[in-house]
Order: structure tokens, then sequence, then C-alpha cells
């Protein structure tokens, strides 16, 4: 359905550093492209598992905000990948935010959870389906 989803950022370097050690985590390579676009703003491009994540310098020169009521998740293969993509947001200048990471139910279905702010303040989550 998606073809990449885009996060902006006030510091381009500080996303890199911070993406690069979050997405490790979950197998990705650090960025994988870095352009600049025809207004000279700075991207960065992870692609994993057919998927991109896309961090950039607003175009419109306005400082960048996250979304409100926004939420990246990103898939994890075990609780044990949920907390270390937890640690690693932690340890790069991401904050903890709602409950800490742990097991919470949705209906019928039952999930292992984590939500961080990164260093821009976007909100992210890591999940685990757990199986039925």
């Amino acid at each position: 359905m998606f073809n990449h989803v885009m996060l902006g950022t006030n510091d381009i370097e500080r996303s890199r550093r911070f993406y690069d050690a979050l997405l490790r985590v979950l197998g990705a390579d650090a960025a994988a492209a870095t352009s600049t676009a025809a207004s000279g703003h700075q991207r960065l491009f992870y692609r994993h598992g057919g998927n991109t994540l896309a961090l950039s310098q607003p175009i419109n020169d306005e400082p960048a905000t996250p979304g409100n009521g926004s939420t990246l998740a990103f898939l994890c293969d075990s609780p044990e990948r949920v907390h270390a993509f937890h640690d690693a947001a932690l340890a790069h200048g991401g904050v903890s935010i709602e409950n800490p990471p742990g097991l919470r139910t949705l209906g019928a279905r039952a999930y292992y959870l984590a939500y961080v702010r990164d260093p821009d303040g976007n909100k992210l989550c890591a999940l685990h389906r757990v199986p039925q």
C-alpha cells in the first residue's frame, strides 16, 4: 500500500545517528542513500524488507514538528527485539513514552509493544504480534 514514509527532522545528522542505531536492531543497514533535494535540503533513506523510511529537512524552511495523533510502528519478530528497539532509542536520544514495554491486548489480539519519541518528537512504536 505504501511506497515510503517520510518524517521531518531539524537535525539531519542527529537523525542519522538515531535511526542508524534504531533500525540496525531491526536488521536494516545504515542510511542507504543520502540526497539533496532541488531546494538544497538534506534527506536520508533507509530501505529494508521492501520498505523505505525517509528523513528530511522540511523544504518549506519551517521547523519540523511531529504529527499530533501520528505513530509510525515498526514490526518486530520477538518481544526481545521490542526491548532492543526501545533500549536503542533511549541510548541515542529518544524518550520512552506511555507504559513501559510490555504486553497489551486489543480485543482478542495480544501485542508486545514499546513506544518512544525520536529526538524530533515523532512517535514511534515497536510491535510484536503475539501468536494466537
